[in-house]
């Protein structure tokens, strides 16, 4: 049953549910191979010992706590603890480098920042440092990224793994156990005072500040109350309930608004129970342990899935890879008859046994046997992709939004899915499509505002409430919602027809082998600059014995180049002539958000590339055979060099698979 949040907060939300449910698991861990467990009794009690102790550390109502780090407890019992005595949490993906630290600490002021681990520890030192030596001279090397930035303030790091940081003394570190402790003391000597703050919160109080996905500039600050929160979590599951007996397994960073939403939202309005794998390596096999009944993921998630499905399917003997096909074949029929509210029908016979001997397992690989509700978000995800979850029986949906309406505003229904919509609104969502085809929204979830920067805000929302997203789409005949791309986005070709290049691009992912695509509309045809995917691609070259070093050097395989070209020219049958890929070119590295290349929720940053590859795409223009390019390779030690590097481009307005190399690389569910 649902918690009533018409006048509720998270921290009111927790203790309501560690009255009602005490020696319920709320959480779990798994440590050194054995989950451990945290009932909501023990959760509410460390959230107050947690919140004392940044009161006795100096947190106060207004303030903002920085959180940093992988997915943890200690994570979630942070941002109750802040929530607690009316300060606000903002999140940082723990991948983020100095300048984008900066950027964050510097724009929300914050003194407190809870960080992970050794390596979460040394970035702040440094930055800490460096911001020490640039004011004592701002002409020295390294105060550059300094100049214009406010001053940084941050008086204390609170760590929650201690592994590494036994001889560190600086006096700013503290233990993350230390502080409970400190808090247990400080709220012995002010009783009352915890209730009272709790109590005072308003739903209307800023809860989470997450950061814009910054595809275009630097991430904006965008502040989000307790009621635009709870406000989505309601209208969410309405749709699709959610019970305290769900699970849902937690391993994407909580700086995203997806995770607040599931997770944090969802989950305390609902009381799921969040388990947290052990790390990046056990993922999948916790998730088959755990088996979620939810389960949220960006795009690249669902496509890694896939990937490693095409490539077990490509390794297995052959009666294996029949007995799939078959039963794909008829899982295919049966989804595109429920996704249009229609049963199996004739096939439910086939289908049980399709399900049993060719799908289930394939589910169960994936942690997915047990889901009933499972979601993408954050970036377009190809229709094949979603065809493919479908037909091997994983009711997945579309979810559209973005961080400032608290990531959903529309979504798929069951036995109501197009496999190239993202759905309807949700309940109390408003959506209209401005006359130079932008989407708009108005509902409960739009933002509060960009944290210290009133002029993005009002650009960002209108007098009337509305929301303007910058993408541009559709509602078709069914009311549901087609999303092209961003408006700036949307390219016309030499024949006047508008597209999307994600769509392109998306046709170009659905190979395991490409990890990252690229395209631009050219004087005559469209090119693309690609990257492979190391691990599937590399496999591939192992099954052909082809060694290789690093992944520049697998890039460079004239057999790899060939094998990247069969897969584009196969994406190029499931386009209109008009947008086809005329020519592309494999690329030497990997985008990597480091270089500013994707942001940190791996959505490309289309400018950067343009003007970073800038002689690249001319190349691929003019039609040129090869491009030579200069690279810095940065070595450990920190000594640069400079590579020259030959790239050869491809040429597809001629080609042909070559005799010979008829074999398929990967099963695919293509018709």
């Amino acid at each position: 049953m649902a918690a009533d949040t018409t006048d509720a907060t998270f921290p009111r939300l927790l203790r309501g549910l560690a009255a009602k449910h005490p020696d319920q698991t709320a959480l779990q861990e798994k440590r050194y191979g054995i989950w451990q467990p945290m009932t909501w009794s023990t959760y509410a009690a460390r959230v107050q010992d947690f919140a004392h102790g940044l009161a006795a550390l100096g947190v106060e109502r207004g303030d903002i706590v920085a959180v940093l780090g992988d997915n943890r407890p200690e994570w979630l019992i942070a941002e109750l603890a802040a929530q607690s005595i009316g300060a606000a949490v903002v999140g940082i993906y723990p991948t983020s480098i100095g300048e984008e630290l900066l950027h964050i600490l510097t724009l929300a002021r914050v003194k407190v920042v809870v960080a992970e681990d050794q390596e979460q520890v040394d970035k702040l030192l440094k930055l800490r440092s460096d911001a020490d030596a640039a004011a004592a001279d701002p002409t020295a090397a390294g105060s550059a990224a300094f100049a214009d930035m406010p001053p940084l303030l941050v008086e204390t790091v609170v760590f929650y793994d201690p592994h590494g940081l036994e001889a560190y003394t600086d006096a700013s570190l503290r233990d993350f156990t230390t502080v409970e402790a400190l808090g247990r003391e400080w709220g012995a000597t002010h009783p009352g005072w915890l209730d009272e703050h709790v109590a005072r919160g308003t739903t209307e109080d800023i809860a989470v500040i997450c950061t814009t996905s910054g595809t275009t500039s630097r991430p904006k600050l965008a502040e989000l109350s307790h009621h635009n929160l709870l406000a989505m979590a309601d209208h969410l599951t309405a749709i699709d309930p959610i019970s305290s007996k769900d699970r849902y397994v937690s391993f994407l960073p909580f700086a995203w608004i997806g995770e607040q939403m599931l997770a944090v939202a969802c989950g305390l309005s609902r009381g799921l129970t969040l388990s947290f794998p052990e790390d990046s390596a056990t993922q999948k096999s916790d998730m088959r342990e755990i088996g979620p009944d939810v389960m949220f993921s960006p795009p690249r998630i669902w496509e890694g899935m896939l990937s490693e499905v095409q490539v077990r399917i490509d390794e297995a003997g052959w009666l294996k890879r029949k007995v799939f096909g078959w039963g794909y074949d008829i899982g295919d029929k049966v989804a595109g008859q429920r996704v249009k509210g229609r049963g199996a029908g004739g096939l439910t016979p086939l289908y049980w046994l399709a399900d049993q001997v060719a799908l289930r397992p394939v589910r169960d690989q994936l942690g997915l046997a047990r889901n009933q509700h499972a979601y993408t978000g954050g970036a377009p995800l190809g229709p094949d992709v979603f065809r493919f979850f479908h037909a091997i029986g994983v009711n997945l949906k579309q979810i559209y939004g973005q961080t400032e309406i608290c990531g959903i505003a529309v979504v798929h229904r069951d036995d109501d899915i197009a496999f190239n919509t993202v759905g309807t609104p949700i309940a109390g969502t408003e959506i209209k499509i401005d006359d130079n085809g932008e989407i708009l929204l108005r509902s409960a979830s739009v933002f509060k505002g960009y944290h210290r920067n009133p002029a993005a805000t009002a650009e960002a929302v209108d007098p009337q409430g509305w929301l303007h997203t910058g993408d541009a789409g559709y509602l078709d005949d069914k009311g549901h919602l087609v999303v092209i791309d961003r408006q700036k986005d949307v390219l016309t070709t030499a024949d006047g027809t508008r597209f999307s290049s994600a769509f392109i691009e998306n046709k170009l992912k659905f190979s395991p082998y490409i990890e990252e695509a690229v395209t631009f509309s050219a004087d005559h045809g469209m090119t693309a600059i690609i990257t492979i995917d190391p691990m599937t691609t590399g496999s591939w070259a192992e099954h052909e014995r082809l060694s290789y070093t690093t992944y520049t050097d697998l890039a460079a395989k004239t057999e790899v180049q060939d094998l990247v070209a069969e897969e584009v020219h196969r994406a190029n049958e499931d386009l209109p002539e008009s947008i086809r890929v005329e020519r592309f070119v494999l690329l030497h590295k990997q985008f990597d958000p480091d270089d500013d290349e994707i942001t940190r929720t791996r959505k490309v940053r289309r400018n950067v590339i343009q003007d970073r590859y800038g002689l690249i795409i001319d190349a691929l223009n003019r039609g040129d055979d090869r491009i030579g390019i200069t690279t810095t390779v940065t070595y450990q030690d920190g000594t640069k060099v400079d590579r020259t590097i030959d790239l050869r481009i491809y040429d597809l307005t001629s080609y042909r698979v070559p005799e010979g190399r008829g074999r398929r690389p990967v099963w695919s569910g293509r018709r």
